[in-house]
C-alpha cells in the first residue's frame, strides 16, 4: 500500500467555499457496501435510511478561535494556531513563520487597530521547538486568548466567514477543536427532531480535532506517517447506551470520521462493552482495519492523501470508494469541510 493510491484529481471549482442553506439541503451521495451501488439524495432525506433502533453517534467538540495574530518582540509578523492545551497557559501552537519563532522570542497577540490595541494584548514566550512548524507557546493571559483569537479556516476556503456559527455545529458543546467534526455540519435542530421521532437514538462523544485534519501524508508508505494525538471522551452514558445496542444487534451510525476513531479506539481497549474513556487518540484506520463498532458512516469528501479519506477506504473499500469519487466529481458535488455528504451503510 503506498500513499500515491490514495491520490485524485479534483477541479478548483468543486471545492466549496461557502456553505449551502439551509444546512441539511446539502447534496447526499448514498454507499450500499452490500451491492456497491451508489444514489443521490439530499441530505434531509437521510431519515429515510435511518430506522428505529439505529445509535446516531455525534462529536459534540466545539471549534475554540484558535487563529492568534501578534508579532515578535524583536519585530516581524507571526500567526499562530492552537492545538493542544497543557497546564499552566501552555499550548502546543502551529507557528508560521516558523523558521522565525525561535525558543526564548517573546510574542504580542493583538486584535484590533488603534486604542484598542494594548487593551486587546496578551504575551507569549515560546519554551520548546518542533518539526513542521510546531512551538510550545506559554501565554502569560490565557483567559484572554478567546476574545484575541479567529475561527480557523481550512487553508482550501479563501472566502472569508461572515457567520463564525455556520462552523460549529448545532450541537456543539465542549470547546476545543481548531477544525470542524464537518460531518456533522449538515444537521438541524428539526433533522435531529425527525430522527428522535423515528426512534433513532443520539449518543455524543467528544474528541477534538487537531493538526492531522490540515496536513496531507508526506510518507511514501502510510504505515510510516506520525499520527497527531488528539483528545476524546466517552462518557458513562454513551458507552452504556452503545455497548447495549450492540449486544442487541442494532446499528450504530457514526456522524464523521472523528466519532469512529473514539469508537474504534474505545473498543480496541476494552472490547465491545465500552468504558468510559477520556484521554488521548492516535488510531490511524487504514485499510484492513477490523470495525468493531461501526456499522454505518455519514461523512464528506476528503482531501486526496489524507488519513481521513484512508479511513473512509478501509471502511467501504478502495474500489467502491474511488468509484464513488468519481461519480461525484463528474456531476458536480461539493468537496470538503462545506461541501457535501456521503452515507455508508
Amino acid at each position: 500500500m503506498k500513499t500515491s493510491e490514495f491520490d485524485y484529481s479534483l477541479p478548483p471549482e468543486l471545492i466549496a467555499q461557502t456553505p449551502i442553506e439551509p444546512r441539511d439541503h446539502s447534496r447526499l451521495m448514498v454507499l450500499c457496501r452490500h451491492d456497491n451501488s451508489i444514489e443521490h439524495h439530499r441530505f434531509f432525506e437521510i431519515a429515510e435510511y435511518l430506522r428505529c433502533g439505529d445509535i446516531l453517534v455525534l462529536n459534540n467538540s466545539q471549534v475554540i478561535p484558535a487563529r492568534l495574530k501578534g508579532h515578535r518582540e524583536s519585530g516581524g509578523k507571526v500567526e499562530l494556531l492552537l492545538l493542544r492545551r497543557r497546564e499552566g497557559g501552555i499550548w502546543e501552537t502551529l507557528a508560521r513563520p516558523a523558521r522565525r519563532v525561535r525558543i526564548g522570542d517573546k510574542i504580542e497577540i493583538t486584535h484590533g487597530e488603534g486604542q484598542e490595541l494594548a487593551e486587546n494584548s496578551t504575551w507569549g514566550e515560546v519554551l520548546d521547538g518542533g518539526e513542521a512548524g510546531l512551538r510550545v507557546i506559554q501565554f502569560a493571559d490565557e483567559a484572554k486568548l478567546e476574545r484575541l483569537g479567529e475561527i480557523p479556516l481550512p487553508p482550501y476556503i479563501h472566502v472569508p466567514l461572515a457567520d463564525p456559527e455556520r462552523y460549529q455545529t448545532v450541537y456543539a458543546k465542549a470547546k476545543g477543536s481548531v477544525a470542524a467534526p464537518t460531518a456533522g455540519l449538515h444537521f438541524t435542530p428539526q433533522l435531529l427532531d425527525r430522527l428522535r421521532e423515528k426512534g433513532v437514538e443520539l449518543a455524543f462523544v467528544t474528541l477534538h480535532v487537531g493538526l492531522d485534519s490540515f496536513r496531507p501524508i508526506r510518507t511514501d508508505d502510510p504505515q510510516e506517517h506520525k499520527m497527531h494525538r488528539e483528545y476524546g471522551e466517552l462518557d458513562e452514558q454513551a458507552a452504556a447506551k452503545l455497548s447495549t445496542a450492540k449486544a442487541e444487534g442494532r446499528r450504530i451510525i457514526c456522524g464523521g470520521t472523528t466519532t469512529v476513531r473514539v469508537l474504534e479506539q474505545a473498543a480496541i481497549m476494552e472490547g465491545e462493552d465500552l468504558k468510559p474513556f477520556k484521554g488521548w487518540v492516535n488510531l490511524f484506520i487504514l485499510p484492513g482495519h477490523r470495525f468493531r463498532m461501526v456499522d454505518g458512516l455519514i461523512t464528506n469528501f476528503h482531501l486526496p492523501r489524507s488519513t481521513l479519506l484512508m479511513l473512509v477506504c478501509a471502511f467501504a473499500s478502495k474500489e467502491l470508494i474511488n468509484r464513488a469519487y468519481q461519480e461525484a466529481t463528474k456531476v458536480g458535488y461539493r468537496f470538503y469541510s462545506y461541501g457535501d455528504a456521503m452515507l455508508i451503510l
